[in-house]
């Protein structure tokens, strides 16, 4: 007689379980960031006397924002490179890109007040030129121009982006052309004729929405805003990769193969947080400019790139909090060592990018897991 089938029972599948935006600590950590950033910094800035102890200077107070400017592009550098494992060499093209569109309308709200009582800016006077650019017409409207800082830079990523990702470019080929489209796009706003300052950029801010920009109320208010800015998009990264979008960047970034034949397309994930992070970037940029008071070509330098990637290195890819303090450590020894030994700074920075790379390739959040867990 034949023996009767044994039915196997199927092996269950466990699904990963729904991952917390952030754990209670977690929480606790960005409230306090955000309380400190917030309310803190105001108060010791504005309401603590100049001769005390406490009161934070209003140069502090302009560092610690131009930082967190480029924490923004280290946090969307760490999304494409840390978690889709794309390294772009191009980012400071984005973040110019946000820096112009909002330059161009604190340009226009510099009106009679520039050096030539006309309300061309003042390179266009120089120039003789009487008639504003067509890239120029709705820059004297605030909504216009936010939809710009944002439509600019993600426009952008998003053609160069779909026509890179549908080609395949991957790897170092895809970061060399990265790194050729900003050095085009430097070349381009370096010439007179495109309406854009030249050499020298846009300066001399003069209003935003016409206040004064350099009043201590607005540099706080600006201030603020760069730090919301931070803390939310922290908050949005975090929800992205702890998402089921998340889970497919990453495992684009470890076997994008495998990832097309499970059924997923990876040109529509990589498209999408490619243009997010530009966009990011850009947003970056906008907060930048009104703070630190000038905007030119050089923004889009490739050594300006090569420093966003250097800040996520530094302070550790796929850890989102990482680039974050790889931002503020670069910048703060940045503003050290060229104030102390300027000659040194490049020196310092190569070093630090070779020895990140051979003895620290998780970065410092690594390093501190890894005595974490050497000290239980």
């Amino acid at each position: 007689m034949p023996k009767p089938e044994i039915s196997t029972p199927m092996p269950s599948i466990q699904l990963p379980s729904k991952t917390p935006l952030l754990s209670g600590k977690g929480w606790s950590a960005w409230l306090t960031a955000l309380v400190v950033l917030c309310a803190l910094v105001p108060l010791l800035n504005l309401v603590i006397p100049v001769d005390s102890v406490f009161h934070m200077s209003d140069f502090a107070v302009a560092l610690v924002a131009k930082i967190m400017c480029y924490a923004i592009c280290a946090l969307a550098m760490d999304l494409i490179w840390g978690y889709t494992g794309i390294l772009s060499l191009g980012h400071g093209l984005f973040f110019a890109l946000g820096g112009y569109a909002m330059g161009m309308y604190l340009m226009r709200q510099i009106g009679l007040d520039g050096n030539y009582k006309s309300e061309l800016p003042d390179f266009m006077v120089f120039l003789d030129w009487k008639t504003l650019p067509w890239h120029w017409t709705f820059s004297n409207s605030f909504v216009a121009t936010l939809l710009l800082v944002v439509l600019a830079p993600g426009l952008v990523a998003l053609v160069f982006g779909y026509f890179a990702f549908r080609s395949r470019i991957k790897g170092v080929y895809f970061s060399i052309i990265t790194q050729a489209m900003t050095f085009a796009a430097m070349l381009l706003f370096f010439r007179n004729e495109t309406g854009f300052g030249g050499n020298n950029g846009f300066t001399d801010f003069k209003r935003i929405l016409n206040i004064p920009i350099a009043t201590p109320s607005m540099r706080m208010v600006l201030f603020v805003l760069t730090s919301a800015t931070l803390l939310l998009f922290f908050l949005l990264a975090r929800w992205l990769v702890t998402s089921k979008f998340g889970r497919v960047l990453q495992a684009v970034r470890d076997a994008e193969s495998r990832v097309m034949f499970s059924g997923y397309s990876p040109l529509g994930f990589k498209l999408t947080i490619w243009t997010l992070s530009a966009v990011m970037c850009g947003v970056a940029g906008a907060l930048y400019v009104p703070q630190v008071g000038i905007i030119n070509p050089s923004e889009m330098s490739p050594a300006n790139s090569i420093e966003i990637a250097i800040w996520a290195a530094v302070g550790g890819r796929a850890t989102l909090i990482g680039p974050i303090l790889g931002a503020f450590i670069v910048n703060g020894a940045k503003s050290w060592l060229t104030v102390t030994y300027p000659e040194f700074w490049l020196y310092f920075l190569g070093a630090l990018f070779i020895g990140v790379t051979l003895f620290l390739p998780d970065g410092v959040v690594g390093l501190v897991k890894k005595l974490k867990g050497t000290s239980k």
